[in-house]
């Protein structure tokens, strides 16, 4: 017999609650997310500051996006952690047993692992300013931004959703999220493309975390868009359906 619209609609709200619930029991995994990328900020800002040229912008203004995206990946890790501790630990056994919508299982994760790169995002904006970070967004710049985080956070949790699937351990659901922390550095991020050498400069341009990077950079920065916008939102779609849609069928399978 199938679930009703609304009992799946209550299902997702309950698991949205219980996965909320277990992060805020754990502040810890918020603070590392955070910690890490704002040290980042520190380290690249005050190191490399003084000898990069990425012209007549303040590296502390160019390498900030590329720290929100960082932040997220890491913040995303704890997604893929939680779902593969569910799927080894028995709890998912439970919930079959109960007759939980199956999507409601993956759906909370995910809105609870977007609340949390959201607030890691949120926290490094703000404490970027303290670092030397003077954005010249305005309003409909800062809307735009806020609306391409949470789109980007979504993609980036349904990825780590993915890798918490398809894991046999705790373990190895944050190895499989190793390309998101590496991708950042083989982008736009902490340097112009065109400075890159030749094979590495290549593959930043056609690879996702640069067009995402430029878009976010862009809006800080009051800076033409291009076709970055339409780039970010078509890799972030994609990204999101497949991983999704792959996820769905390891649950089912497994």
């Amino acid at each position: 017999m199938k679930k009703s619209k609304k009992n799946i609609f209550l299902d997702t709200w309950v698991m949205f609650k219980r996965c909320l619930t277990i992060s805020l029991r754990n502040p810890e995994t918020l603070l590392t997310a955070t910690l890490i990328p704002f040290c980042l900020i520190l380290l690249f800002g005050t190191v490399f500051g003084s000898i990069s040229d990425v012209g007549d912008y303040d590296y502390i203004d160019f390498i900030v996006p590329g720290i929100i995206l960082q932040s997220i990946a890491q913040a995303s890790q704890y997604s893929a952690m939680n779902v593969t501790a569910d799927m080894t630990k028995g709890i998912i056994d439970r919930f079959r047993c109960m007759s939980v919508s199956k999507s409601a299982v993956l759906i909370g994760h995910t809105g609870a692992g977007v609340i949390r790169g959201i607030i890691s995002s949120a926290i490094i904006v703000a404490t970027a300013p303290i670092l030397g970070f003077r954005p010249h967004a305005g309003l409909a710049d800062w809307l735009l931004f806020i609306a391409l985080l949470v789109l980007i956070n979504i993609t980036f949790t349904l990825i780590a959703v993915l890798c918490g699937t398809i894991s046999k351990t705790v373990e190895g659901a944050t190895g499989l999220l190793f390309p998101l922390f590496i991708l950042p550095f083989m982008s736009s991020g902490f340097a112009p493309v065109d400075t890159l050498p030749s094979g590495i400069g290549w593959f930043a341009a056609i690879q996702p975390m640069t067009p995402m990077i430029d878009s976010l950079r862009a809006l800080t920065l009051d800076l033409p868009l291009g076709n970055r916008l339409w780039l970010t939102l078509a890799w972030c779609i994609a990204l999101g359906i497949v991983s999704f849609a792959v996820s769905m069928r390891t649950y089912n399978r497994k």
